[in-house]
């Protein structure tokens, strides 16, 4: 391909032996910590469309130890095939694939037409696993008591508390996620590397395999130190720049950036569902129902924006907010415009109960999605609290006025009130999801229950629409919003500087993160338990996790 006048042939670099970032962090420290980590959606769009410019001559992929989650390495590895289909070099290499579990980096680096191994690497290509840690024996030493009800028997967040190994539903939903997630890295290896399934699982079975008797075996196709692989690629290349690939933007003419028309609106859904602001806490990523409300509204409300792009990266969390979240998705459609769902690594429970009402849902083949259902209670701290000799004064009117009290049990009213919220909630989020999804009552309670589902598995049973990724859904959502295919898509609500620095601190806050943490046993507890803790010993009632 002649080079193009005035500009150096490009090869682009990316490194993923480093997890890209897809939410940026909001706190200075967060921010100094990612400055080196690539973006995930502009690297997409370097492998998605670096591939059609003539300036660009290949791809040279540095893979291992970044412990991608497989929806994200899916969601890459498509970029790579994208790119690969362009016909120009494509080059994945590693030092090693085999410093612990290599799979998911060694079935991402089958996107590549060509794979490279250290020498003195491995190739770790030992299958899925899932491990699951049940503190009731822990609780139990220590004299803390869980209370805690689910609908229903599949709702393994409550058993991860309430037992102390699986029970027959929880391994029967583990058991198959693990063998829809081997089954897809199965077929992925064996297109990519022309081999048949058997092969691939035959060879898994005899791993971890040095890098010569993975090249042997057609799992690899070079064997050569860093110097050697850009040397290799150089010698067919010819003279080229070195280009990260998340720094690569397409050329756009003065026509096509006059362009005026209508956008696809980005809507961000990350993290453990609360009421309130969005933000980073002590547990993650938090996904506030006011934050993301207030963009569906505008989303809404501007007349440029004719569909959204809701992404959808979150275990659940409250019930109440999942609701408030779901109202606006439902308001957005009724006005007329289209809400396409994508779903990150995981959509599940209230991640699945703010999706379902949208025009369109999308997940990955082993998106981590489902469990419709709930669970409530609380954990009973008295036995605990008494052997630290805290003793308790109690003043309370109403006869229910300490129903969620950590320092008593659930009387047997309080049981039975509890167990008819929980048949509420679930009865409530089933009906949705068979309104969302055009299905029956009877259908959706088939495939609930609290059960989780690999994305594969989803579409077969209806929960979600397709597989695919984050540019598959902005395809369709500008399809469905009768936008041009290069429509752009913006963020619905853009946040100033002077906006955050008024915000009042939070719980999310660092400072309140510090006095939380001040709490000692019972919060580190608290946090371990995944259940809300402040100063009262109290909790809400109930959660979609």
């Amino acid at each position: 391909m002649p080079a193009v006048p005035g500009r150096a042939p490009l090869l682009l670099e990316l490194d993923l032996t480093i997890p890209p970032i897809e939410v940026e962090p909001e706190d200075v420290l967060g921010k100094l910590r990612s400055r080196s980590r690539p973006r995930l959606r502009a690297v997409l769009r370097a492998l998605h469309e670096a591939g059609d410019s003539p300036r660009v001559r290949g791809l040279i992929v540095k893979v291992g130890g970044a412990e991608l989650p497989w929806a994200v390495m899916q969601e890459l590895r498509a970029g790579l095939v994208a790119f690969a289909a362009s016909g120009k070099p494509t080059l994945a290499w590693a030092e090693s694939l085999g410093e612990g579990n290599g799979t998911v980096d060694y079935v991402l680096a089958t996107g590549c037409a060509e794979i490279w191994l250290q020498p003195s690497g491995e190739l770790g290509l030992l299958g899925v696993a899932a491990e699951t840690t049940f503190v009731r024996g822990a609780l139990d030493k220590l004299g803390v008591e869980p209370q805690l009800d689910k609908r229903h028997e599949y709702k393994s967040a409550a058993d991860r508390i309430m037992q102390t190994e699986f029970t027959p539903a929880h391994r029967e939903a583990v058991d198959r996620i693990v063998e829809s997630t081997w089954d897809t890295g199965v077929t992925a290896i064996a297109a990519g590397r022309s081999l048949s399934e058997q092969q691939v699982r035959e060879l898994a079975d005899t791993a971890p395999l040095s890098a010569q008797d993975a090249l042997d075996a057609g799992l690899i196709d070079r064997v050569g130190y860093r110097d050697e692989v850009y040397g290799d690629l150089r010698k067919r290349l010819g003279a080229v720049e070195l280009l990260f690939a998340d720094r690569w933007s397409p050329r756009r003419s003065p026509a096509q950036r006059m362009r005026r028309g209508g956008v696809v609106a980005l809507v961000e859904g990350h993290g453990e569902i609360a009421g309130g602001r969005s933000g980073s806490g002590p547990r993650g990523r938090r996904m506030g129902s006011d934050t993301v409300s207030a963009a569906l509204r505008a989303a809404r409300e501007d007349e440029k924006v004719r569909a959204v792009l809701f992404r959808v990266d979150s275990p659940g969390g409250s019930a109440v907010a999942s609701d408030t979240i779901w109202r606006e998705v439902v308001l957005t459609r009724e006005a007329g415009k289209p809400v396409i769902v994508s779903m990150g690594a995981l959509a599940g429970s209230g991640g699945y109960y703010i999706a379902c009402p949208a025009d369109v849902v999308l997940a990955q083949p082993t998106t981590i999605t489902g469990s419709i259902g709930v669970l409530g209670g609380k954990i009973v701290l008295t036995e605990l609290l008494a052997r630290l000799g805290l003793t308790t004064g109690v003043v309370a009117r109403g006869g229910s006025a300490r129903m969620y009290s950590l320092r008593e049990g659930f009387t047997d009213g309080e049981r039975e009130r509890l167990s008819a919220m929980l048949d509420r909630v679930y009865a409530d989020f089933v009906q949705k999801v068979a309104d969302g999804r055009g299905m029956s009552v009877d259908a959706v309670d088939n495939v609930a229950r609290g059960r989780i589902w690999s994305g594969a598995d989803a579409v077969g049973n209806g929960l979600v629409d397709q597989l695919g990724g984050i540019r598959d859904a902005a395809r369709i959502a500008r399809e469905r919003g009768g936008l041009r295919p290069d429509a752009p898509v913006r963020p619905a609500v853009r946040v100033s500087p002077l906006e955050r620095l008024r915000r009042p601190a939070s719980s999310e806050d660092p400072r309140a993160a510090r006095a939380v943490a001040g709490w000692g046993e019972l919060a580190a507890l608290a946090q371990l338990l995944e259940l809300p803790f402040g100063g009262p010993l109290s909790m809400p009632a109930l959660r979609l996790v």
